[in-house]
């Protein structure tokens, strides 16, 4: 599993390994958060978490932008475009090179976000010969074509062929969402020689190649080229140890596989992390796109994500043994990343279960959302009618991802493992030789849950508490090594021994 070679390779750290999703949508701007990541370092490493997985470092074609509307791969913060400073919404160069090296020298690897997909901010625009198609098949073409004059220019004054020479023009895209000329929106397919969608891509529309702005033809050997240059000098240049794919389902599955490819053989990091976001509610398509990708490679439990979705509304109406129903995690546990949220679909009571589930269990590998650990900001984008709200933490899970830190160990065996009620739920994790273990019961009905479990003969007699202090009071463990584990209605429970190590640990509170 390389989530845990290129931990072990490059961050070696002695406990379970933790993302935490360092950004949220409406995180902070003005270059600040590079700075406030770093100083929240101690703490993370110290709670448990081993990874960050950082927004997009690359320059965006917004001053404040999240940084999924890309302008240029080669200024990481560097160089003052589009008459801006040199910071992005998240900082400057200096600050995310600083950030980096702080998360290493703290035993925390940090993962790139990587927009391959497209670019925006064009310095100037080009005529060129376009087909426009329909959006709901981009297959279906709606002529005749025409010339128009999309933004496809882009020469980066003020970089000025620092690290890259290459100048990008219309014959290096697949097609654009805009006609200057007219000031019409739409889909229009760059029309030439050798040109066209990519085809290893999703099908929804038929041909899901296309996504917004100027989307890229990797098929192009200029294109290729460069973004197999950006990629090999970025690592090599920053020190990360992994990238987050954007947009996979829109990319030329081909060009993943050789990119992922060429970057470990050339980077000098041959154990390199890579997770891409395929976003879609089907497994068949998640295990589909791994068989075809002949690379190591992981990607989010969409599907899990969505399961929790439908149990945080259906409340006690879910029959919480299906929970696991058509996720990665189940399925292709080694490939799997797994995460509750990023945004605010999941509904907050229910995320503390959710979290159990994905950070108390040994499969998969479990991404912790920032907006969860610290709260997301309001809304603040002028462009779309109904802002989002301010989000609250959600309650406990510092604690929870600390106690997959100390107590989360051992075998889960079929035994200890009790999915065989609709609203209550259950597992013992047993420890191993460094670390003891942990018993979990969950419940999203709305009385409280109980749980006969089995912890093991050599625990009888022994003193049980609920870590999280939602239950209060001890338990004693039987001669026969079963007790009744307990926790809140729509809750959990994590239970251990009183004199379990990692109970001082646990306690500690961060400088």
């Amino acid at each position: 599993m390389f989530a845990t070679t290129a931990n072990d390779a490059y961050g070696p750290k002695p406990h379970d390994y933790t993302i935490l999703q360092a950004f949220e949508w409406y995180i902070e701007g003005g270059g600040k958060h590079w700075k406030t990541l770093k100083d929240q370092i101690p703490i993370l490493a110290e709670m448990g978490i081993t990874a960050l997985w950082l927004p997009p470092a690359t320059k965006a074609s917004g001053g404040d932008s999240v940084g999924y509307d890309i302008y240029d791969l080669w200024d990481l913060g560097e160089f003052s475009e589009k008459g801006r400073g040199p910071s992005t919404k998240y900082g400057t160069k200096e600050d995310l090179l600083d950030l980096i090296k702080t998360a290493s020298d703290y035993g925390l690897v940090c993962y790139l976000d990587a927009v391959l997909n497209h670019k925006f901010g064009a310095d100037f625009t080009e005529r060129f010969e376009a087909m426009p198609v329909r959006r709901d098949n981009r297959m279906e073409d709606i002529p005749p074509s025409r010339v128009i004059e999309g933004w496809t220019g882009f020469n980066f004054p003020v970089r000025n062929g620092q690290y890259s020479s290459m100048k990008w023009h219309y014959n290096h895209f697949t097609g654009v969402d805009h006609d200057q000329a007219t000031n019409q929106d739409g889909i229009f397919r760059v029309e030439g020689p050798n040109k066209g969608w990519a085809w290893a891509v999703d099908s929804e529309n038929r041909n899901y190649d296309f996504l917004m702005g100027a989307d890229l033809d990797h098929s192009n050997t200029e294109v290729y080229k460069d973004l197999f240059d950006w990629g090999t000098w970025v690592v090599q240049e920053t020190g990360h140890v992994g990238f987050r794919f954007d947009a996979i389902k829109h990319i030329d599955e081909t060009f993943i596989a050789k990119f992922v490819a060429h970057i470990r053989e050339n980077s000098g990091k041959d154990k390199l992390f890579c997770v891409g976001e395929f976003w879609k509610d089907s497994l068949e398509s998640l295990n589909n796109y791994l068989d075809r990708l002949d690379q190591q490679f992981s990607v989010f439990d969409t599907p899990l994500h969505y399961n929790f979705k439908e149990a945080s509304d259906s409340y006690e109406r879910f029959d919480l043994t299906r929970i696991w129903d058509g996720s990665l995690v189940s399925n292709r546990p080694v490939d799997a990343v797994t995460l509750v949220d990023n945004h605010d679909w999941v509904q907050a009571w229910f995320k503390p279960l959710a979290y159990a589930m994905i950070l108390l269990r040994p499969a998969g590998y479990p991404c912790v959302f920032w907006g969860d650990l610290y709260g997301c900001r309001a809304g603040n984008d002028g462009n779309i009618p109904n802002n989002p709200p301010a989000q609250q933490p959600i309650h406990g899970l510092g604690d929870i991802i600390k106690a997959r830190k100390l107590f989360s160990y051992g075998e889960l065996k079929p035994e200890n493992d009790y999915w065989n009620h609709p609203n209550c739920v259950g597992w013992v994790r047993t420890g191993d030789q460094d670390h003891d273990g942990c018993a979990v019961v969950l419940c999203n009905g709305t009385q409280a849950g109980t749980k006969v479990m089995y912890v093991g003969t050599d625990h009888a007699g022994e003193h049980w508490i609920d870590l999280l202090g939602w239950t209060p009071g001890e338990i004693t463990i039987g001669n026969d090594g079963k007790a009744e584990f307990r926790c809140p209605s729509r809750s959990i429970g994590i239970w251990i021994s009183k004199n379990a190590r990692g109970c001082d640990e646990f306690l500690k509170k961060p400088n």
